[in-house]
């Protein structure tokens, strides 16, 4: 609403107000809006090397995306701070792999169906083994779970395609092939399949945003040693339901995943630079023995190439000097006394970027007490709970439930009800890995203390450990049997153990 709107009609048309009478108001406006901006979208001389664009998110990654993932994976190759976390990634997330649990309930009555649970878990056991579910037979189950949990951080995403047929020894007929995320290509624009679909990156996705097709390239990109120089390049395109791409968006709209050190990958170059000079600094000065110094001018001699005297110096030889030449000896001080700070601070650095602790990716627990080491590992297992959780809800559940379909369909298992009733088989329970602690006895107490209280149950405790409940009565039950069986009695029972904590 601008300032005519506020004067009578009448008076608008006998005279129109100067531009002079507008100068005040306009200026007190625009100072309030000045003062009503963030901050940090101010534009100033401090502010005029802060570059930023308003693209979208496959548009940010598109120019940037083979250079990251290059760069990305020289650091895990090289960089030991980049090595360790990837692996420690791959420990923490899948470490011995994601145990199914069934939980498949009776027809009659309220608990589970523990024979029907039991054939299951014991047919995706099987076809788990390399020569059946992985197409190339080369890899485990808990291979292919380590090899993603290292995939996401070092490229940023990784993909499976689901292959309907048996491999190997196997009975049932789904493999899995593990796709580097090279071979999607993210320059291909072809036809579409449906008018309203575009191709981003080398998804084809409808006007919802849902993946249609997946444009694979049928040789990686950098295979140039096994590559012919003059084969066209090719490609394979597969519907979105023989494809499982994993990616922790960050933004709506992203259609392809980013590696995880992309906001730290400068900093960790540049403090390997850092290192390899003063690594360099430091050889020089153990080395470099001292100068020689000439009054005599140009250098003219058997031994001067370049204007550059060229001498051989061995450890412990003292060698006499020409006329009017003297011996400086250099004060190399190396590594200086900011060396140990600046590779913390930069250390630091890159774990607050990556999303982990400082002492989990340095291994440096010189400066942590046991309640500073705890609650840096508290938060580490937040981010690795929610890790797993993903890979859970996108990977295993949906390779479970193509597991089961074909299980049916080639008749290795019997389940009458499962096109009626699927929703009864395709629940189960998956258990990631638990941790330990550094003080295990405190945590058992405390545990038991939030059981009586109410706050946990046996099955969340047991649960936070790595284990299962059943899997627990079971095999404490068939302990005591054979026990029974062959007349042994143990020293400590559980009560006599209770009852030492209790008095101590």
């Amino acid at each position: 609403m601008g300032f005519f709107d506020f004067l009578p009609i009448s008076d608008s048309l006998k005279s129109t107000p100067k531009v002079e009478t507008l100068k005040e108001p306009e200026k007190k406006i625009s100072s309030d809006l000045s003062k009503r901006r963030y901050k940090g979208a101010t534009i100033s001389r401090l502010t005029s090397d802060w570059a930023a664009s308003s693209s979208s998110a496959d548009a940010e990654i598109k120019t940037s995306l083979k250079k990251l993932r290059d760069r990305s994976r020289q650091l895990c190759r090289d960089n030991p701070y980049a090595k360790q976390a990837k692996r420690t990634t791959q420990i923490n997330v899948i470490g011995q792999g994601i145990k199914l649990q069934c939980q498949v309930p009776a027809l009659r009555g309220k608990k589970k169906d523990q024979k029907l649970c039991y054939l299951i878990e014991k047919c995706w056991k099987d076809w788990c083994k390399r020569d059946s579910c992985d197409v190339s037979g080369q890899r485990s189950f808990v291979m292919l779970e380590n090899m993603l949990a290292g995939a996401l951080p070092e490229s940023g995403e990784v993909i499976f395609r689901i292959v309907r047929k048996k491999f190997g020894k196997s009975k049932i007929s789904l493999g899995l092939e593990m796709i580097e995320s090279d071979l999607l290509d993210e320059d291909y624009q072809g036809s579409v399949k449906r008018k309203g679909n575009e191709w981003r990156m080398g998804v084809e996705v409808d006007s919802w945003g849902r993946p249609v097709r997946f444009a694979f390239l049928t040789r990686h990109p950098g295979d140039y040693w096994f590559k012919d120089p003059y084969e066209k390049t090719k490609h394979i395109f597969l519907d979105a339901k023989d494809v499982i791409h994993l990616y922790l968006p960050e933004r709506p709209g992203q259609n392809r995943g980013v590696p995880w050190f992309a906001s730290v990958m400068d900093d960790l170059h540049q403090m390997s630079g850092y290192e390899s000079a003063a690594v360099v600094r430091a050889r020089a000065g153990a080395s470099l023995m001292g100068f020689i110094t000439s009054n005599e001018g140009e250098l003219e001699a058997d031994d001067v190439e370049d204007e550059q005297r060229v001498t051989d110096w061995e450890a412990g030889v003292f060698k006499y000097l020409n006329p009017g030449e003297d011996i400086t000896v250099p004060n190399v001080s190396s590594p200086d006394q900011q060396y140990e700070m600046f590779i913390r601070s930069k250390t630091r650095r890159f774990a607050s970027g990556f999303g982990c602790s400082y002492e989990t990716i340095s291994r440096d627990f010189s400066e942590t007490n046991y309640s500073s080491s705890r609650l840096a590992l508290l938060e580490d297992r937040e981010h690795w709970k929610m890790l797993q959780t993903y890979i859970i809800e996108n990977f295993h559940q949906r390779v479970f439930e193509e597991f089961l379909d074909a299980a049916v369909l080639d008749g290795v298992l019997s389940l009458p009800d499962y096109e009626l009733n699927t929703d009864r088989y395709t629940n189960p329970k998956w258990q990631a890995r638990g941790w330990s602690w550094v003080d295990p006895r405190k945590e058992i107490e405390a545990f038991r203390m939030g059981e009586a209280a109410g706050y946990y149950t046996k099955s969340q405790i047991v649960s936070m450990l790595g284990n299962d409940l059943d899997d627990n009565i079971q095999q404490i039950k068939a302990e005591q049997d054979q026990l029974s069986e062959s007349g042994v009695q143990l020293d400590l029972d559980l009560k006599v153990i209770s009852e030492d904590i209790s008095s101590e």
